[in-house]
C-alpha cells in the first residue's frame, strides 16, 4: 500500500499540489484566526501589572463602585487626614483624569486592548513608587510627563518629544521626559498612564489644594497591610472615605482582566468561526474531489486483489501525508494572517500589539491537528464509497455518477438542517430572556449567522439535485447558441452532477459571504443616513479625527466656545457623554430570577437652550431642568419606569438623584441613545464627561475651520459627513470583520478554481476522445465554458438566496429597522456578474488545457 501511495503521489503531483495549496490556505486561515483570538485574549488579560504594586492600603474618597473596579472614587480625601497616623510610614495623593494622547504626527495613541489612557500623579515617595524609569527622568515641572512604554512605542516617542494630551476641558502640549514600566510591563491593568507632577494632575482633576481622590499608604515596618487597613478604618470612621487593602484591589483588577479576556476571546472566536467554517468546507470539498477522481483506479485495485480495508487504508495514508504537510505550511501561514488581522483591529481603535505573538501549544497544535483531522474526515466518506465499487463499475466511464444514492444524501442534508434549526431555535430563547436593546440584537444576529452557515453546508449536500434542471436549462441555451457543443455540455453536466455541484458549492459560499455582508452593511448605513438626517438639524459638526476603543476620540470642551465665536454661528452645542449606573430602583432582571445584572446608562449631556436648534429628537420631552433626566421609551419599558419617578444613578461624580421628566426617542442611535440630561446635570454626574462632538448651527465650514485651527486632531464636517463618521464609530470593528470575510472569500474562490481545474483534469480521456471523433478545440472550450455557466447559475442562485434569507431572518428575529432597508437593484447584478467573471476566468486555463489534450495521452489517462 505504501508503494502504491508513493506512486500515486508522483504520478498525480499536479492534482495533489492544487489540493495541498487549498489545504494550506484553509489551515492557514484557521491558524491565523486562532492565533489572533489568543493574542487578543492575552492582550486583555495579560497586562495585570498594577500601579498599586508598592502600596499596602488605599484610602479612597467617598465610595467605589463594586461593579466597576476601574471607576474613580466619587469623593475627596485630604492628605493630612491620613499622614502621620500610627502605622503609616508614607503617603501619596492620587487622582485619575481620563485623557487622549497624540504623538508628534497628530495620530491618536490607542491604548492597549480596549483600555483607556489616564493622567496620574508621579509618586516621589520611594517606598510607594511602582514606576521603573527605562529612559529619561521623572517629571518635575508643569508640562512635563513620563509615559508608560506602550505609549512610547505606539506613538514612536522618545524622551524629549512633544506629546499632545487632550483633557476633558482643554488640550495641552506636554514634553515627554521619561519612559517607564510597571512590573516589567508596558502598561497596567487600567491601560496606559501619562504621569505628571502631582499639582498638575490635581488641577486637571479640579480638586481643592491638599485633597485627592485617593491616598496611597505605605505601612510602617512591622505593621501588616490587614492590620493597618483595620486601624485606618476605625480611625477614619465617620469620614466619607473607603479603606481597602491594595492587594484586594489588585486581585479585583486581575479577576476583571481574566473575565474580560474570556469575553473578548469568545467574541472574536465567534467571528473567527466564519473563517474556520470556510477553511473546513474548502478542505473537505477539494480533497473529496481528489479522491473521487481516482475511483476508477481504486476499483481496479480491488479487481487485482486489494481488499476494501486495504483501499481505505491507502486513502487514509495519502490523506495523512497530505494533512501533515498542509498543517505545517498552514501553521506558518497563520502568523502573517494573524498580523494582518491585528493591524486591521488597531485601525478600528482596539490595539492588541502589546501582547506577544502566540507560540504556545494551543496556537501550534490545534490548527495542525485540525488540518489532519479534516483531511481524514474528507477521505473517510470517499474511501468508503470507493471500497464499495465493483471492478465492473470501474470499467464504465469514469466520470459518470452511480445511481440509487439519493436517500442517504437527503437524510444527511436533513440532519444538517436539524442542526441549523438548533441555532435558529436559540433566537426565540434570546428574545424571551433578553430585554430589547443592542445586546439582544447582536445575540440574535449571531445565532442567525451560525444557523445560516450550517444551512450552507446542507445546501452543498443537496446541490447535485439542482444540477439536472439547471444543467438542462443551460444546455438548451447552449444548444441554441453553440449548437453541438451546447448539447454535449448538457450531456456532461447532467451525467455527473456532483462534479458541477462541488465547484458551485464553493462559489455559493463566496456569494453568500459577500451578499450577506453587503446587504447588512448597505442596510445599516442607509438606515443611519436616513435617521441621522431626520434627527440632526445642525449644518456642521466638529469631531476628533482619532479613534479609541470606544469610538471617536473625545474633544476638549473649549472647542464649543471657539465654534460659538465663529462668524455667522447662531448655536454651538457640546454633546457630552458618560456611563451612569442605575442604583435605585434596582434594575429589572431579564431572567426574572431576582439577581439583576448592573445597568449602565449611556447618558448624553446637552445645553437645553441650544438643543432644539441642532437636534430633533422624537417624543414630547420638554427642556430639561437641572436634576431631571429624559429616558428613551425602550429603557423605560424594559425597566418599568414612569414619568415623574425619582431614580438614583451613579456617575463619575458620585450618586445623583434625578427625576424622570419623560420619554423621548433617537431613531438614529447616534446622539442620545439611552438617556439625556442638561449640561449642568452632566457636570454633577461626571465633571470629566467626554465631549463627543460640537454641533453647530449657522456659520461656514471655512470659518469654523479657522476657529479651531490651533486645536490639533479635530475636523469640521457637514451634516452627512458627520452622520457617516458617527455611524462608523458605532460600528467600530468592521475592518477586522471585512478582513475575515475577505480572506474567507479568497479561500472560497480558490477552492472553486481548484475544483474546476481538477474536474477538467479528471476528464482528460473524455476530451481527448472527443477530439479523436472530430470535435474542434473551440467546441471543447465551449463545453467547459457552458459547464462554468452552470456553476455560476447554481452558485449564484443558492448564494444570493442564502444572503437574502439570512438578512430577512435577522429583520424578523431582531425587529430592528436597521435590517429593514430594501436592497439596491444593482447589488445582485453586481454579485452575479462578479461570480461569472471569476468563474469564467478560473475556467479559461483549464478550457485551453482541455482543448489541447492529444489523443494518445487521452488513451493513457484514467
Amino acid at each position: 500500500m505504501w508503494l502504491i501511495a508513493r506512486r500515486s503521489f508522483t504520478e498525480g503531483w499536479v492534482r495533489l499540489v492544487a489540493t495541498l495549496l487549498a489545504a494550506v490556505f484553509s489551515i492557514g486561515l484557521i491558524a491565523g484566526s486562532l492565533q489572533f483570538t489568543l493574542r487578543a485574549q492575552e492582550a486583555v488579560s495579560g497586562s495585570d501589572a498594577s500601579e498599586y504594586a508598592q502600596t499596602d492600603v488605599l484610602v479612597l474618597g467617598g465610595t467605589a463602585d463594586p461593579d466597576d473596579v476601574y471607576a474613580a472614587p466619587d469623593g475627596r480625601v485630604a492628605l493630612d487626614e491620613v499622614a502621620g497616623r500610627p502605622g503609616v510610614a508614607a503617603v501619596a495623593g492620587d487622582a485619575m483624569v481620563p485623557v487622549t494622547a497624540s504623538g508628534p504626527d497628530g495620530e491618536t495613541i490607542v491604548p492597549p486592548a480596549g483600555a483607556g489612557t489616564t493622567l496620574r500623579p508621579w509618586t516621589s515617595q520611594a517606598g510607594l513608587n511602582p514606576y521603573h524609569l527605562e529612559s529619561g527622568r521623572a517629571p518635575a515641572a508643569d508640562g512635563e510627563v513620563a509615559v508608560t512604554r506602550h505609549v512610547a512605542r505606539a506613538g514612536k516617542l522618545e524622551a524629549g518629544d512633544p506629546l499632545r494630551v487632550t483633557l476633558p476641558r482643554q488640550s495641552r502640549e506636554m514634553k515627554v521626559v521619561g519612559i517607564v514600566t510597571v512590573d516589567g510591563r508596558g502598561s497596567v491593568a487600567r491601560g496606559d498612564l501619562v504621569l505628571a507632577p502631582p499639582e498638575t494632575v490635581r488641577r486637571a482633576a479640579g480638586l481643592p489644594a491638599g485633597t485627592w481622590q485617593g491616598v496611597w499608604v505605605k505601612a510602617a515596618p512591622g505593621v501588616g497591610a490587614a492590620q493597618l487597613n483595620k486601624d485606618l478604618t476605625g480611625a477614619l470612621r465617620g469620614e466619607d472615605v473607603t479603606v481597602r487593602t491594595a492587594a484586594d484591589v489588585r486581585r479585583a483588577h486581575s479577576a476583571t482582566l481574566q473575565s474580560d479576556g474570556t469575553s473578548i476571546g469568545g467574541a472574536i472566536g465567534m467571528l473567527a468561526s466564519v473563517s474556520v467554517f470556510v477553511g473546513l468546507f474548502v478542505v473537505a470539498n477539494t480533497f473529496g474531489t481528489l479522491v473521487r477522481q481516482r475511483t476508477r483506479r481504486l476499483a481496479l485495485l480491488g479487481a487485482i486483489g486489494a481488499t476494501p480495508r486495504q483501499i481505505k487504508r491507502l486513502i487514509k495514508l495519502e490523506a495523512l501525508a497530505l494533512g501533515i504537510v498542509a498543517s505545517i505550511g498552514g501553521v506558518l501561514l497563520g502568523y502573517p494572517v494573524s498580523s494582518l488581522l491585528t493591524t486591521l483591529f488597531a485601525q478600528d481603535g482596539f490595539d492588541i500589539s502589546a501582547a506577544d505573538v502566540q507560540y504556545g501549544w494551543v496556537a501550534l497544535l490545534v490548527p495542525a491537528v485540525t488540518g489532519v483531522l479534516v483531511t481524514q474526515l474528507a477521505a473517510w466518506r470517499a474511501a468508503r464509497k470507493a471500497a464499495r465499487i465493483s471492478p465492473m463499475q470501474a470499467l464504465r466511464a469514469a466520470s459518470s455518477d452511480t445511481t440509487g444514492r439519493r436517500l442517504p444524501r437527503l437524510l444527511g442534508a436533513l440532519a444538517v438542517l436539524a442542526f441549523a434549526c438548533m441555532f435558529f431555535g436559540l433566537v426565540f430563547v434570546l428574545r424571551h430572556d433578553e430585554p430589547p436593546g443592542t445586546d439582544r440584537t447582536i445575540g440574535v444576529s449571531v445565532m442567525i449567522l451560525m444557523g445560516a452557515m450550517t444551512t450552507v453546508a446542507a445546501l452543498s449536500i443537496l446541490a447535485p439535485f439542482f444540477v439536472g434542471p439547471l444543467g438542462g436549462l443551460v444546455g438548451r441555451v447552449g444548444t441554441a447558441v453553440s449548437g453541438e457543443a451546447g448539447r454535449l455540455a448538457r450531456a456532461t453536466i447532467t451525467r455527473n452532477p456532483r462534479r458541477v455541484s462541488s465547484a458551485a458549492s464553493s462559489l455559493m459560499l463566496g456569494v453568500a459571504l459577500v451578499g450577506t455582508t453587503a446587504l447588512i452593511v448597505l442596510s445599516v448605513n442607509a438606515r443611519f443616513a436616513e435617521a441621522g438626517e431626520e434627527v440632526m438639524r445642525a449644518e456642521h459638526a466638529i469631531a476628533a479625527t482619532g479613534l479609541t476603543s470606544s469610538g471617536t476620540a473625545p474633544l476638549p470642551r473649549e472647542v464649543a466656545d471657539r465654534a460659538a465665536a465663529a462668524p455667522g454661528v447662531s448655536r454651538a452645542m457640546a454633546l457630552t457623554g458618560t456611563d451612569a449606573k442605575l442604583v435605585s430602583p434596582r434594575p429589572k432582571s431579564p431572567y426574572g430570577d431576582g439577581d439583576p445584572t448592573p445597568l449602565y446608562l449611556m447618558v448624553s449631556g446637552a445645553d437645553q437652550a441650544a438643543l432644539p436648534s441642532v437636534l430633533d429628537l422624537g417624543g414630547d420631552l420638554r427642556p430639561l431642568r437641572t436634576g431631571e433626566i429624559g429616558l428613551t421609551s425602550t429603557i423605560m419599558e424594559a425597566q418599568d419606569l414612569k414619568k415623574g419617578q425619582r431614580i438614583v444613578v451613579r456617575g463619575g461624580g458620585g450618586r445623583v438623584a434625578l427625576t424622570i421628566a419623560g420619554a423621548y426617542h433617537d431613531p438614529s442611535h447616534l446622539f442620545a441613545d439611552q438617556a439625556l440630561v442638561s449640561s449642568a446635570t452632566m457636570d454633577r454626574l461626571d465633571p470629566d464627561a467626554a465631549t463627543q462632538a460640537v454641533l453647530v448651527r449657522g456659520g461656514t465650514k471655512d470659518g469654523l475651520t479657522r476657529a479651531v485651527a490651533d486645536v490639533p486632531g479635530v475636523e469640521v464636517l457637514d451634516r452627512s459627513a458627520y452622520i457617516g463618521t458617527a455611524a462608523d464609530s458605532m460600528t467600530s470593528g468592521m475592518r477586522v470583520i471585512y478582513g475575515f470575510i475577505g480572506m474567507s472569500l479568497v479561500l472560497a474562490l480558490f477552492g472553486m478554481a481548484t475544483t474546476v481545474s481538477m474536474s477538467v483534469a479528471e476528464r482528460t480521456r473524455e476530451f481527448g476522445l472527443l477530439g479523436a471523433v472530430g470535435a474542434t478545440a473551440a467546441q471543447v472550450r465551449s463545453i467547459v465554458r457552458w459547464e462554468a455557466a452552470t456553476v455560476v447559475l447554481l452558485g449564484s442562485l443558492l448564494g444570493v438566496g442564502t444572503a437574502l434569507g439570512t438578512v430577512t431572518l435577522m429583520r424578523v428575529g431582531t425587529g430592528s429597522s436597521f435590517f429593514g432597508q430594501a436592497p439596491p437593484w444593482w447589488l445582485f447584478a453586481l454579485v452575479i456578474a462578479g461570480a461569472a467573471i471569476v468563474t469564467l476566468a478560473t475556467s479559461a486555463l483549464p478550457a485551453r488545457r482541455a482543448a489541447a489534450v492529444p489523443v494518445l495521452e487521452a488513451a493513457k489517462a484514467e
